[in-house]
């Protein structure tokens, strides 16, 4: 198909090359989470759990504070509390109060977490050769600055990404 005949059907399925731009990064963000929620589906956890099990990894021993930690999320959690309670009841995390505010809470990762994370971590590797293996290096990399130039201007100036 010519580059013209492309853009003359995407004239017709979309309003403008922004909308199919973003209508294309949702569909593509719908199809590879799927493979995610089947992935993590097999140990009773959601991505975001398992981001803050990774997140709480990096850090441990040192505990991090609930607010510090759900802002550096992969995707915005509305009810952060409600998930660390999930992970805490199966003894994943630990949550620790300050001495200096008792309204300050802390959460470590546990032994038991750890383990999780490393039963996970080759299947999840497999995951991600499944989800965009069959992109090259270069595409990769290129893939990762497109979007790291797309979400930009939206991210808070204190982010990591």
């Amino acid at each position: 198909m010519s580059e013209t005949q492309a853009t003359k059907n995407s004239q017709r399925k979309f309003d403008s090359l922004q909308q199919e731009a973003y209508l294309s990064l949702w569909r593509t963000y719908d199809r590879l989470k799927s493979i995610e929620d089947q992935l993590f589906a097999q140990w009773g956890i959601t991505p975001q759990q398992y981001n803050v099990l990774r997140l709480l990894e990096v850090r441990h021993p040192e505990p991090i504070a609930t607010l510090t930690l759900s802002g550096r999320l992969v995707s915005r959690a509305p009810d952060v509390t409600r998930m660390l309670d999930k992970l805490e009841s199966n003894a994943w995390i630990e949550r620790l109060r300050s001495d200096e505010d008792r309204r300050s809470v802390f959460v470590r990762i546990t032994s038991k977490g750890k383990k999780l994370l490393r039963e996970i971590a080759q299947p999840l590797a497999e995951s991600h050769v499944a989800q965009v293996g069959h992109l090259s290096g270069k595409e990769l990399t290129q893939l990762c600055e497109l979007l790291r130039k797309a979400r930009q201007p939206h991210e808070p100036d204190d982010s990591d990404w």
